[in-house]
């Protein structure tokens, strides 16, 4: 009989943690893809919305925002499905609902069953953001792992990103606007038939639970305030269903503070914002995406239903401003290991004004390209910087037994302000060009019949649709007159835009000046083991 070592035979009989399958990356990695693709997807489309569907006043604003809500209400809902009953369900479930709501999409005969689509497919889409990252994290064993696991997934997302706008792009101008949906559609479908045969489930739901009020509580209280937002230039901010919308997110906003407090496992929070630092950083979260989302929306609709150039150039200047993540990506990593986050998030806001501020002295007749490649690539750098070192900031402001209900906090909070982005900007744009517009119309020479005529479009879709007559229709000699409001309008947007990512910038710099990684010296007992859910 051979001698052994028992010291070896001991270690041979130690179990060594499995290492993440293929199969799971492969899954998680497609499905963020296809979220990321169905979300931008429509930004290159604007200008064909307009002139197939005719959208009036903020309608075309609905069609971005239809898809956010849910993401932005729902992301950490799901995140805690998973937990409880197991993330592959969420992920074909996830994939399942973006396909049915770009089929609804694609098969849109008039705006309002374009938002129905958009409302499903945010839907899915709040299921996989969450789900695609955990179903990664659960399945490795080691920091390292984990990490390159959390990097692979995040170059997922960006390249969802950098695709969207190529997809929309060529099949705008070569097919239909309902063509970018069917490819998405058949996106979908290979995530869907990947994560059934390929992911393997995993749940973690000790110390889980739902938080039902607080959950309702945000959603009606942010679907009342996005309403108000962007119904107000359309219905009057005087208007009772826009005060009437103002009150309810009020009310509701505050039973959620209430919930929140009361709740066993909140949705949010409320605790960590009584640390300085993590309280500015959640705001620079915030007014950050909502200036990166707010330049986006003002570029689309400037390039497509203002200046009327086709999805192919549009799709051009959303590669500047999405895909240059996905390029410094190597570098950003980089800086992050060797940078405080909070220079890197200073720096990230400071390129984000600038390019912003040059995009708002543009002339709205200028459609050269050129012209877009400065203000438009210093956005998308500043963006890259910006998005990879906001978590890491908020993360290291506070002990680290919070660093995973900090991560999700600070999600939920960036997905808000991707939400209010087009919301304000549009409403913000379209009040000043429709006020531009009155104002210029009444002190023309045009003939009194066309600006009736002109008078009567603006009244039913404002400026947008007097800058869609074609000229030689009866109020097509004001279209001019719609464009330069429209301009005046969208400049005023990007200057908003920059204005907010200034004061970020200086928030930044100078409220977590003294910010480092804490040390774990908080005698609060350490909240439930989460699972990574959010990105």
């Amino acid at each position: 009989m051979p001698l052994t070592d028992p010291v070896s035979s001991a270690r041979a009989a130690r179990p060594t943690p499995d290492r993440l399958p293929l199969g799971t990356l492969i899954a998680g990695c497609l499905a963020v893809c296809l979220a990321q693709i169905a979300l931008a997807v429509p930004a290159t489309l604007n200008g064909l919305f307009q002139e197939d569907l005719h959208p009036i006043g903020s309608q075309l604003t609905w069609i971005s925002d239809a898809f956010l809500l849910p993401v932005t209400v729902l992301e950490l809902t799901f995140g805690v499905l998973g937990d409880l009953f197991g993330r592959k369900p969420l992920l074909v479930g996830g994939s399942v609902l973006v396909i049915g709501g770009e089929a609804v999409s694609a098969a849109s005969s008039g705006v309002h069953l374009l938002w129905v689509g958009q409302v499903i497919a945010g839907l899915g889409a709040a299921a996989l953001f969450p789900t695609s990252l955990a179903v990664i994290a659960a399945g490795t064993h080691s920091h390292r792992d984990r990490a390159r696991g959390i990097t692979v997934w995040a170059a997922a997302l960006s390249t969802g990103g950098f695709v969207a706008p190529v997809v929309g792009g060529i099949t705008g101008s070569y097919d239909s606007w309902r063509t970018a949906f069917v490819v998405v559609v058949l996106i979908g479908v290979a995530s869907t038939v990947v994560s059934l045969l390929c992911a393997r489930d995993s749940k973690a739901p000790e110390g889980r639970s739902l938080d039902l009020g607080g959950q309702l509580t945000i959603g009606i209280g942010l679907f009342a305030l996005l309403y108000a937002v962007i119904q107000g230039p359309t219905d009057g901010w005087a208007s009772a269903p826009v005060i009437i919308a103002f009150v309810v997110a009020a009310v509701f906003v505050v039973l959620f503070v209430i919930a929140e407090r009361r709740a066993r496992s909140p949705l949010l929070r409320l605790d960590l914002f009584a640390n300085r630092a993590f309280a500015v950083a959640s705001i620079v979260a915030v007014v950050g995406m909502f200036s990166f989302l707010g330049t986006a929306y003002a570029t689309s609709i400037r390039l497509g239903p203002v200046q009327h150039q086709s999805p192919l150039r549009t799709s051009v200047a959303f590669l500047l401003l999405n895909g240059l993540t996905l390029v410094m990506a190597p570098l950003t990593s980089r800086l992050l290991e060797r940078v405080s986050g909070r220079w890197i998030l200073t720096g990230g806001l400071a390129l984000m004004a600038a390019g912003d501020f040059l995009a708002a002295t543009l002339p709205v007749d200028d459609r050269a390209l050129t012209s877009l490649v400065l203000p438009l690539g210093l956005v998308g750098i500043g963006f890259a910087l910006t998005v990879s070192s906001i978590t890491a900031t908020a993360v290291n402001t506070v002990p680290i037994h919070y660093a995973g209900m900090a991560s999700a906090s600070t999600s939920l909070l960036r997905d808000f302000g991707f939400t209010l982005g087009p919301a304000v900007i549009g409403a913000i744009a379209l009040s000043r060009a429709s006020s531009s517009f009155t104002s210029g119309l009444q002190g023309s020479a045009l003939s009194p019949q066309v600006k009736a005529a002109a008078t009567e479009v603006a009244a039913q879709g404002g400026p947008l649709a007097v800058n869609s007559v074609p000229s030689s229709a009866p109020p097509g000699g004001a279209a001019p007159l719609a464009l330069q409001a429209l301009g005046h309008g969208y400049s005023l947007g990007f200057a908003i835009c920059g204005a907010a990512a200034l004061v970020s910038c200086l928030l930044a710099l100078i409220a977590l000046r003294r910010v480092g990684a804490p040390q774990d010296t908080d005698t609060a007992p350490a909240p439930a083991p989460k699972a990574a859910t959010t990105g």
